[in-house]
């Protein structure tokens, strides 16, 4: 073939969006479901194509989380998760989607709008589970996005911001409980957190409990960066955070 007779195959560009949050100390993800089709009535993540050619992809993703959801993406720090390109992913043609993600605590309800026939956060155990399964290509997305999500756990403070300001280890440790979906030792946990300098540091009077010893309170320490991090247990070791 010559390089006159070749054309490039027609792309059409898409952006999706696992959007994560804890709601009742649980991991919830934003879907919508589909009002068109295909895979109409079913549950995906949130997004859709560029408006135009001249649309920035990560503008477009706020866009999408905005019209769907009407989430204000200014209240979250999305950032690109990966690009899924299968040829089969989408029964409309090629489609390559460049996804993003964000995990942030407090987001509100959303409302579905455009062309997403409702919008609500759902338990990520509901698809890690198979319970409920989603349109398109969007299990292994969120799959992706959940990995990137408990990673950041094991290296960042990221977990301190679902706490309140000043909270108990056992209150911290059910946030990284919802995140990684894996029970943990709670002496072990506690160990653990306090032997990171800076990422924890006492906050005044212990609370008390009702029939046990007050519980030390805590409040976020100046690093961002956990080192050593709090390496997740192996699956078949749910009990340690780490030897």
């Amino acid at each position: 073939m010559t390089d006159e007779e070749w054309r490039p195959p027609e792309v059409l560009l898409a952006v999706d969006l696992v959007i994560l949050t804890l709601r009742s100390s649980r991991l919830h993800v934003l879907l919508v479901e589909r009002g068109i089709e295909p895979y109409a009535g079913a549950q995906a993540l949130p997004g859709g194509f560029l408006n135009n050619a001249s649309e920035d992809i990560a503008v477009a993703a706020e866009r999408e989380l905005r019209e769907e959801a009407e989430l204000d993406a200014s209240r979250l720090h999305l950032e690109q998760l990966g690009t899924y390109g299968a040829p089969d992913r989408d029964p409309r043609g090629r489609v390559v989607s460049v996804a993003y993600q964000a995990i942030a605590p407090g987001l509100p309800s959303p409302v579905a709008g455009t062309d997403a026939a409702a919008a609500e956060w759902r338990p990520v155990d509901d698809v890690d589970s198979g319970r409920l399964k989603l349109a398109f290509d969007h299990e292994r997305i969120l799959a992706d996005g959940l990995e990137r999500a408990r990673g950041k756990l094991e290296h960042s403070s990221l977990a301190t911001a679902f706490c309140a300001e000043v909270f108990t280890i056992s209150e911290l440790r059910q946030v990284y409980e919802a995140v990684w979906g894996v029970p943990l030792d709670q002496r072990n946990f506690s160990r653990k957190v306090q032997g990171v300098p800076g990422f924890i540091v006492p906050a005044g009077t212990p609370r008390r409990t009702t029939g046990g010893r007050p519980a030390r309170l805590f409040r976020a320490g100046p690093r961002e960066t956990l080192d050593p991090p709090l390496t997740r247990p192996a699956p078949s070791r749910t009990r340690e955070v780490t030897e």
